[in-house]
């Protein structure tokens, strides 16, 4: 990314600052409400901007067999945003990622919203996996499981449709092509066609008593190979399980969740296999899943955003300051993966974590995971990994 072009968001960003308040006195209004928002409602036009950064530690301890990690500092995410609606029913978001020493796109996508739902164009997530759709702003540990991190598609540039009804019931479904960080795709052959349902038979007190099941699926067409391999849950790590490069004209990922908000504890577990059409590897099939839970022991309750099937913002019951302590909140996961099948040896991987996670407010908090990571036939890996987390 060009100087101008960094310098040219920037700008842009910083007029909207400044002519916010002004807005204010012509039918505008605008507002802090966990990120800045103005607002015409009169008009149906809505504008958002914000960002978030992520800072994480990492101290490491690795068996020579497995790897050789060091500790270390990263940020994890530095993100810049804008997102709104323009005359009451045309959504848009546009996400710049900063971290890693360029800008890449994050989201870049337009909606159209109908009375059944949206039509939604552009580079955004797929509708794949439960983990996968909640934001890294409000994941429970500081990385995604590892059949997550393998199986779930993520963002990609497409054409997909969503919609709900009430809190009971979301689905998604769309088009997409592989794509690079910026939204760009220029082969037909790689492409994946993603689905996915949701259902809560049981949503209660504004989702303090839930229990959600999906169901989602994507058939990958490849451009001639893949590969799949996958980090232990750390950001700073080599992947210790890998597939390598080998051919495959594509492959159908199916998935399984289940969830459940009861008062201060939560807990949610996904199932994943992938099926490799690959006939020179003997069609192998992939597989794992995780198991994970939490408790708030100053009695918050994880919120579920209904509209995508997916975790949402914790809000402390006290905010941290003078006269409260914020949310405390214990958690453990299990999660394996399985990259053995037919002709191809990835490897078998095994994690262990548990952690604490403090929210001095809805916007801020720290994050501590503690993880064991146990390659088969090869050793073990543990890290504890610190994360201070701001978004606005």
């Amino acid at each position: 990314m060009t100087k101008n072009r960094v310098t040219g968001i920037f700008a842009a960003l910083a007029a909207l600052l400044v002519l916010a308040p002004a807005a204010q006195a012509d039918d505008w209004v605008s507002k802090w409400s966990n990120g800045h928002k103005i607002e015409n409602k009169e008009k149906g036009h809505k504008l958002k901007f914000g960002g978030r950064l992520q800072a994480d530690f990492q101290f490491a301890d690795v068996d020579q067999e497995v790897a050789t990690e060091e500790d270390g500092f990263e940020f994890r995410r530095a993100r810049l945003f804008m997102s709104g609606t323009v005359y009451g029913n045309v959504e848009f978001k546009v996400q710049y990622d900063f971290a890693g020493g360029d800008a890449d796109f994050k989201d870049a996508w337009l909606a159209l919203k109908q009375d059944w739902g949206k039509i939604k164009i552009g580079h955004f997530k797929e509708h794949f996996s439960l983990e996968e759709l909640t934001s890294s702003k409000y994941i429970s540990f500081l990385e995604r499981s590892l059949p997550v991190q393998a199986f779930a598609p993520s963002r990609n540039s497409g054409l997909a449709f969503e919609g709900k009804n009430g809190d009971k019931f979301n689905w998604g479904v769309g088009y997409y092509y592989d794509a690079d960080d910026f939204g760009i795709s220029r082969s037909e052959d790689a492409t994946n066609f993603t689905g996915r349902i949701g259902f809560r038979p049981v949503y209660e007190d504004d989702g303090a008593g839930m229990f959600h099941i999906g169901i989602g699926a994507t058939v990958k067409d490849y451009a001639g190979t893949t590969r799949v391999r996958v980090r232990p849950e750390s950001h700073f790590t080599g992947r210790y399980v890998d597939t390598g490069t080998f051919a495959a004209d594509g492959a159908t990922n199916l998935n399984l969740e289940l969830a459940t908000v009861q008062g201060p504890f939560w807990a949610a577990a996904e199932y994943f296999t992938s099926d490799v059409d690959a006939p020179a590897s003997g069609d192998p099939s992939f597989g794992g899943f995780y198991v994970q839970a939490g408790y708030f022991f100053t009695g918050e309750s994880r919120a579920f955003k209904t509209s995508s099937g997916a975790f949402d913002r914790i809000k402390p019951n006290a905010n941290w300051g003078k006269d409260g302590s914020g949310a405390w909140e214990i958690k453990a996961r299990y999660s394996t993966i399985d990259l053995n099948d037919a002709a191809i040896a990835g490897g078998e991987e095994t994690n262990i974590s548990v952690g604490l996670n403090w929210y001095a407010n809805p916007v801020t908090r720290m994050m501590l995971d503690y993880i064991n990571a146990d390659v088969e036939d090869v050793g073990d890996a543990n890290f504890i990994l610190l994360r201070w987390q701001v978004d606005f």
